[in-house]
């Protein structure tokens, strides 16, 4: 995992290490945590905090072939927009494709057709694990997703974190999506905290693009093997 300040430096290393050569990069995963005093950490929620981008994935793939796409879904273009809201990827892969297609219903075929894999969804043990040790130091913690606010809300309830993050930040929050900064400066400011005070932690692009628009310092999480 690889992490950033304004100089590019980095600092310490934070991770859990679980099972062998073939474990998953859900159990394998370490944290280069960058150099900094930092009094918030906010953290997206898929890929991030939770193993689910390879099941979003799935269910992309299935929704826009239900909407006429001829062949698989690009993982390289799905993977590129991770973060964006819902609605907007529904946009960009019809574009892409050339497809006409009802935004709303694709949506809503999505994300039923994700919630059908939850019993897939694993914890990405090192981010979790930092946030734990964050929030019991009296950090606050946050929540900032590009995900519809009852699926984020579902998924931290499944798997039991919804304790942990008291602020929860959604694109129903805010004018703008990542890329932009909105949802990462309305975390901070429901946290209490200086966005310059804020560690972010990423798994794509989009997200990176608005903590460093934020003005915020960041981790990216792979979330792709």
């Amino acid at each position: 995992m690889r992490a950033c300040d304004a100089k590019g430096r980095r600092a310490s290393t934070f991770g859990v290490a679980r099972g062998g050569p073939g474990a998953s990069l859900a159990e394998q995963m370490k944290l280069d945590i960058p150099a900094g005093d930092f009094s918030g950490y906010i953290f997206d929620l898929d890929g991030t905090l939770v193993d689910t981008m390879p099941l979003h994935y799935r269910a992309w793939n299935r929704a826009m072939q239900h909407a006429g796409l001829k062949e698989e879904l690009s993982e390289d273009l799905f993977y590129s927009l991770g973060g964006v809201p819902t609605r907007g990827v529904a946009k960009i892969f019809a574009k892409h494709y050339g497809l006409q297609i009802d935004v709303e219903r694709v949506f809503h075929q999505k994300e039923a057709l994700f919630l059908e894999l939850k019993s897939e969804m694993k914890l990405i043990e090192a981010v979790v694990a930092f946030a734990r040790q964050g929030a019991a130091r009296g950090i606050p913690v946050s929540v900032a997703s590009g995900g519809p606010r009852d699926i984020v809300r579902h998924t931290l309830e499944l798997m039991q974190l919804q304790a942990l993050f008291p602020v929860v930040v959604t694109p129903e929050d805010v004018a703008h999506g990542k890329p932009a900064p909105d949802m990462f400066l309305l975390a901070a400011k429901k946290m209490g905290v200086a966005p310059a005070k804020c560690l972010v932690f990423e798994d794509a692009e989009p997200g990176i693009q608005a903590a460093t628009a934020a003005g915020m310092k960041w981790v990216r999480v792979p979330s792709r093997a």
